[in-house]
This record gives C-alpha cells, structure tokens and sequence, in this order.
C-alpha cells in the first residue's frame, strides 16, 4: 500500500490559471479542491507543475489569444508538462485547441469537473485528447466557490443562459440555463461558511437573476433566504440583467442585513435601435428606470454598467447616443467592452460592420467617461464612514479594501486586517484614484461579535 508521501510524489504538482469571469474564478477553485482530494499539490504557475490547467473564456478574441499564449509559456516553465484546456473556448473551439502545440487534453462543458480522472500519467499525449458533448447535452449543474485564494468567496448560484444575444456565445458555450433550488443553494452557502468564514460572498453565475426559474422558485427567494444566514457579513450580486432586476429586489436590499449597495448591471447599448438589433430584452428606459429605483432607496449605491462599442449598425449617431445618455445617467462606473466577432453568432453576418480604428476609438472615449464617472463617485463620499473588507495583498507597504458600496480605499499594511471589516472614514481620493483613509473601527458585526 502506497504511503501518503509516495501518493503525493504519484500524483504529482498542478498548476491553475483562470481567464475571464468570477464564474470562472469559482469554479477553478472547485476543480483544484477536486485535485487535492486526488492527492496533487497545488503550485504556482513558475513552480515546474507537472499539469498545468488553463480555464478559458471566450468573451473577446484577446481571451482565445490569451490561452495560446499561456500554453507557451508552460511549454517554457516545463516543456514535459501535462497541459488540460477546459471552460468555454474549450466547449466552442475544441479542435482548434486540440491544433496548439503541446496541448494534451480537452475537456468540454460537461466533463471539465471530472478532469482527474481523465489523467493517468504526465506523459504528454502523442495526439491530443478530446472530450467535449454538444452543448444540448449539457444540463447538469455543478455548484463552485471559490476558497483560499481570495478574500471574497465567489459563489456559483446559477449556470448557462436561454437568451439569444446577437452577439453572444454563453449559449453555446454554457448550455441552458439551470440551478440548484434554493434549500440546495442555501445548505451550499452554510457550507461555504463553516469552512472558509468569508467576510463576503459574491453571488456569480451566467444569469444570475434567472436562478430558479425552473424549479418555480426566483432569485429573489434566494436572497431572501441568503440574508438570514448566520456567520457572513456581506452578499454581493455580481451582475443581473435589468429586465431581471426587480423593484422588490431593489427594495429588500435597501433594507437588508447583509446584501450591499453595489449593482452591475449590463447596458450594452444606449441606443434602442442597437438593443434592438443586439436582441436585448429591454429598451433603455427600463434601465433609467432600475437606476432611479435603486438610488431613490439606497442614495449611496454604486452601479457599475457593462457595455458594448462598435456593433454591426453602430452608425457615429447610434454612439453619441449612447455617450450623451451614459454621460447624463447618475452612474458609477464602466465595463467597456470593443466588439469582436464570434463565430455562430447572428451578429457575425450582419451588415454595417464598424471598422477596427472606429472601435478603438469609441472605445477610449467610454474608458476615459468611466474615469470620470468613477472619481466623481468616489468624491462624493469623502468625510463619509463606510465598512471596508480588507484584503491580503501587500503592495509597496500598503494594502487595499472595498467598503460596502465598492469604494477602493487603502492603509498602512496591517496583517490582521486582512479579511475583517472596520469602519473608515474617506478623507480623499488620491491621483491615482484610490481613496485614502483614518480612523479604523471595529465594524457593526464584528462589534456584537466581540460583546
């Protein structure tokens, strides 16, 4: 019988990175607990892993570029490793994987969460390894968090999407859209608690909102159940869509124990014509209407918007459109995202193509409005007090927290504030857009904790 020492020297050293989303993120951390629970060691990228796992996204053309690169530089660290592709660039394009020198194994949507067992030894494949269903045959649901390598837990509510965006190929990548019920989730999430103890909790999935749909529960019945759980501080929704944002989610969560003041809400476009186009299921005045409702009740929230530049049809008018109503909208910041084709999307053989060079520029000048949008926030809240989650990171003898409402803000390194929460006053926004801040104190919580 093998001892542990010669199991661990068996199954040797892995080695994780993840592209893309907090899904991603949650679901990386799920797959590396699986490994460890084989025996293998989890290493750092440079520490010569005998696997390296790379998890992909495919949102962007950078993203697919991204993993051939990171295979590279594998290939660079220990040219013998055993390289595993999975998440969506896998489910999508597992051939042209399967064509990158080095790569020995992909895996699809269904099979990425047995990836283990589909590795034997650390001889590299002669011939690559595929293993990716049709995405019809995707319909398990999978709950993932993240734990350990953060200080926010990312907790995975919800999976896959039934929306037919023009352009988007969550779809095709993720499947149908699909959850646990919300007894299941909510025994999750105690779990979550027992064993890690997070400060926060980031509720992420692909749809988040439609969490529940077919179990004839909502999300909303989640977040109902989610704020009477004991031993966390905060929940933070990740992002929902507008049409599934509800006014009685706006509302509980203006008076909610735990869930914060923060929403990211994907716009896209401010043009009805190009949501129209992008087969969105909502006009912009549905969105006004959202961000009216949230601030009407939580004056101090920060709403961040997702959106896109350079669709087919995107004419200079269609854009301005979209700036003015951006420019004039009481939000806080930008996710600014430059439209690239994806293959067996709709939007991919649409006419009014927007050239590369006008993209770019478009896109710049959102990036440089959410600079704007994001300071003028922040202003607004020196000489206020806030909880902050600090995090574990040291740079430079400093270390960085969020408050409650998605603030930056840092502090003379202090190990033990790494995931707590104290109350801080904003005194101000620095140059580089940080705030600085005074006065640490025990927060609420950890105040009644100490009682």
């Amino acid at each position: 019988m093998l001892t542990f020492a010669a199991l661990m020297n068996r199954a040797g050293r892995v080695s994780f990175y993840t592209l893309g989303c907090k899904l991603n993120f949650s679901e990386t951390s799920t797959i590396a607990r699986s490994f460890r629970d084989h025996g293998y060691e989890k290493v750092e990228f440079e520490d010569q892993p005998d696997v390296y796992v790379i998890n992909t996204c495919s949102v962007t053309e950078n993203a697919d570029k991204k993993c051939k690169s990171l295979v590279s530089k594998a290939l660079k660290v220990n040219p013998d490793a055993f390289i595993a592709i999975i998440g969506c660039y896998a489910q999508l394009k597992p051939q042209e994987i399967a064509n990158i020198p080095g790569v020995d194994l992909v895996l699809g949507a269904a099979e990425k969460f047995n990836l283990p067992n589909y590795i034997s030894e650390f001889k590299k494949n002669v011939e690559t390894e595929i293993h990716a269903c049709e995405i019809h045959d995707v319909n398990q649901f999978v709950p993932s968090y993240s734990k350990d390598d953060r200080t926010r837990t990312f907790f995975k509510v919800q999976d896959g999407c039934d929306y037919s965006c023009a352009f988007c190929t969550i779809p095709l990548a993720r499947g149908k859209s699909r959850s646990e019920t919300v007894a299941s989730t909510l025994e999750a999430a105690r779990k979550i608690i027992s064993e890690s103890h997070p400060s926060e909790i980031v509720l992420t999935g692909v749809n988040t909102g439609d969490f529940g749909r077919y179990n004839d529960e909502s999300f909303f019945d989640l977040v109902k159940g989610l704020d009477e759980l004991d031993g966390v501080s905060r929940f933070r929704i990740s992002s929902i869509e507008p049409n599934l944002l509800s006014d009685e989610i706006i509302s509980f969560c203006a008076s909610s124990k735990k869930f914060v003041p923060h929403f990211h809400i994907p716009l896209q476009s401010g043009s009805n014509k190009i949501l129209r186009l992008m087969r969105r299921r909502y006009q912009r005045e549905l969105y006004t209407q959202r961000v009216e409702s949230i601030l009407q009740t939580m004056p101090d929230a920060c709403i961040g918007v997702d959106v896109i530049v350079g669709f087919p049809g995107e004419t200079i008018e269609d854009f301005l459109e979209t700036y003015q109503y951006l420019n004039e909208l009481p939000i806080s910041y930008l996710h600014v995202f430059t439209y690239s084709e994806r293959d067996n999307t709709h939007a991919v053989s649409m006419a009014g193509v927007v050239d590369q060079k006008t993209r770019a520029e478009r896109s710049q000048m959102l990036r440089i409005l959410s600079e704007k949008k994001k300071r003028s926030f922040y202003l607004k809240h020196v000489g206020r007090k806030y909880p902050v989650l600090w995090e574990g990171e040291k740079t430079e003898g400093e270390m960085y927290g969020f408050t409650s409402n998605y603030i930056k803000v840092r502090t003379a390194w202090n190990p033990e504030l790494i995931n707590q929460i104290r109350f801080a006053e904003i005194t101000a926004i620095q140059e580089d857009g940080i705030g600085s801040v005074e006065h640490l104190e025990l927060s609420i919580d950890q105040t009644m904790a100490k009682a």
